[in-house]
């Protein structure tokens, strides 16, 4: 999930909709509402949090480095000033980078990749026996041959990747998906987004990777 935090209803809106375009979930704040939800937030919320955004908000209401206490997830500033003075104080703050608008979706999705890829020093894919899953949006790899994906799919597949050796909850797995704050969809649908992702990847590899156990909920397995 991306969290956008902007004062501008119209602004947050629109993100998320672009972000959904991407199959990748989104939740939008004000100022204000956002530090209530990071104090009170649950950690298998913030787990969540692939990425912070932080647009026009009102001046020291958002500091990252005390957001840094709960999250490791990247924060990136959307800067509307093209001078080098607001770059220089955005990254003292202590933003992980800082992006000029007006800019595509896809290329913030990629900078975010880069700065989780260099977080934790790693080759931006995890191999999992004969997979090779990606983390920037490309489908993954059996034995070496793309294996494409609806989004949805990818995404968790993606997600149980990421959590490699941890067994991670079905509502962990919607939270990642659609976002903490989607009433629109039932949680369910995570099951039937799975049941289909196992039947494509057992036809692939000749056994199910993924390993479930009720009330505990999934993880790749070799």
């Amino acid at each position: 999930m991306i969290v956008v935090v902007d004062e501008r209803e119209l602004v947050t809106k629109g993100y998320n909709s672009l972000f959904d375009r991407e199959g990748v979930a989104c939740a939008g704040f004000r100022s204000g509402e956002f530090g209530e939800w990071v104090e009170s937030a649950p950690e298998e919320d913030l787990r969540s949090v692939r990425a912070f955004l932080i647009g026009d908000c009102n001046e020291g209401s958002i500091s990252p480095r005390q957001l840094r206490d709960r999250s490791k997830a990247p924060v990136i500033a959307l800067s509307e000033q093209n001078n080098l003075e607001n770059t220089l104080k955005l990254f003292e703050s202590g933003v992980d980078d800082v992006i000029r608008k007006p800019v595509h979706i896809r290329e913030i999705l990629a900078r975010i990749s880069a700065i989780r890829r260099r977080a934790q020093e790693d080759t931006g894919f995890t191999q999992i026996g004969a997979m090779r899953i990606f983390m920037d949006g490309r489908d993954p790899e059996i034995d070496g041959q793309p294996m494409p994906l609806p989004r949805r799919e990818r995404r968790i597949l993606e997600y149980l990747a990421s959590n490699s050796g941890r067994r991670v909850t079905k509502t962990q797995v919607f939270n990642a998906i659609y976002g903490v704050f989607d009433e629109e969809v039932e949680e369910n649908v995570v099951e039937s987004h799975i049941s289909k992702l196992r039947k494509k990847l057992r036809e692939r590899l000749g056994h199910d990777p993924i390993d479930s156990k009720r009330f505990l909920g999934y993880r790749l397995v070799v």
